[in-house]
């Protein structure tokens, strides 16, 4: 796992994986670009995360088929949450239901990052601090980002 200093290619690639999304899904789906790539300056894993909020994500047949046709394969299947991903492992989108608190949270991130130089460099050494370490998964990795992504998530609540 490394860390890159933030691309504007990101943004471009975000758009060009929205674009495939919504001629999958229909034009009305809403698509958001989550996580650090969507943080002008901010360093990240040189993945792509995409939000896609769906009405039931129980009815997969709604959305899993069309995106499977558009190239994506099922990565991940629980309870409220699925995530599909580029077979280049690049792209990671998320699909949640719309009124899933998780959607909020994720956007809520996305936008105090954006708007807090504060924030943006207490997570962006964070996230370098804990690179020097040797983790078992990445799941490990992201639980120890925990209290940092909630008190960044708390500030963005009480600021909005």
């Amino acid at each position: 796992m490394v860390l890159a200093d933030y691309n504007p290619a990101w943004a471009g690639q975000y758009r060009d994986h929205e674009q495939r999304i919504r001629r999958a899904l229909g034009p009305s789906t809403r698509v958001e670009h989550i996580g650090s790539t969507a943080v002008p300056g901010l360093t990240a894993k040189p993945i792509i995360d995409v939000l896609v909020l769906v009405a039931d994500v129980t009815a997969e047949e709604d959305y899993l088929d069309p995106l499977v046709a558009a190239g994506y394969e099922l990565r991940v299947r629980e309870p409220g949450r699925r995530m599909v991903r580029t077979p280049a492992r690049d792209v990671h989108v998320h699909i949640l239901e719309r009124t899933n608190p998780a959607a909020e949270d994720y956007l809520v991130l996305r936008d105090r990052l954006r708007v807090d130089e504060a924030d943006r460099q207490l997570y962006a050494d964070t996230k370098r601090d804990l690179m020097t370490r040797e983790w078992s998964d990445m799941n490990a990795y992201a639980a120890a980002k925990t209290a940092v992504i909630e008190a960044i998530k708390e500030r963005g609540r009480a600021a909005r």
